[in-house]
């Protein structure tokens, strides 16, 4: 069997726990790889999400959109991490989320009816799953409690340490959205920062 599609998989489950050999085909059974182009949704608010998606090439953010129209970015997705929306995946309820490439990029994606396949023919991927399902819930409550008890400093030099490899990647606009202030507010910010160093 080639595994050259789920190698970045493979790889990734060998800091954790490295999938059973029985197991393997499996997963690459249930692996679906897409390539996506700048812009290009992967799901949209209204929709039921049906997919776990690890992004192997490339950046995705997850954002948003209110009442008036504005665009609120909630995090960015880049090589060798998860992205979903838990609360549509697991519930079966239409998100309110949207999913989109910020650059070319290349994901592996899992259908949700395959994960409980996954799970049940393999105890090492589930303990993975769970793991990472449980950081995604430790991030995202770090997240909130940032987000409303920071200055938009401090939410920026969060995102510096959150996002170490991709604050050259990520636009201003972008990242504004991220912290809560207008780009105008940001490049403020960075001058501070700057003169801090």
């Amino acid at each position: 069997m080639d595994s050259s599609k789920i190698q970045p998989l493979l790889n990734y489950f060998d800091n954790y726990w490295a999938v059973e050999n029985s197991a393997v085909k499996i997963l690459d059974d249930c692996v679906t790889e897409r390539k996506l182009k700048r812009k290009e949704n992967i799901l949209k608010e209204g929709e039921n999400c049906n997919h776990l998606t690890f992004v192997v090439k490339g950046i995705l953010k997850t954002y948003h959109i209110d009442k008036k129209g504005n665009q609120h970015n909630l995090q960015f997705t880049s090589e060798s991490k998860w992205v979903t929306d838990f609360s549509s995946l697991y519930n079966n309820v239409p998100s309110e989320l949207y999913i989109e490439s910020i650059e070319p990029s290349i994901v592996l994606q899992i259908k949700k009816e395959d994960l409980f396949k996954l799970y049940d023919n393999s105890p090492l991927f589930d303990r993975n799953m769970r793991i990472i399902t449980e950081n995604a819930f430790i991030e995202q409550q770090k997240r909130v409690l940032q987000h409303i008890s920071s200055t938009a400093y401090e939410r920026y030099c969060y995102f510096l340490e959150r996002y170490p490899s991709i604050s050259n990647r990520v636009s201003s606009v972008q990242i504004a959205s991220y912290i809560g202030v207008t780009p105008e507010f940001l490049s403020t910010i960075r001058k501070k920062t700057v003169l801090k160093r």
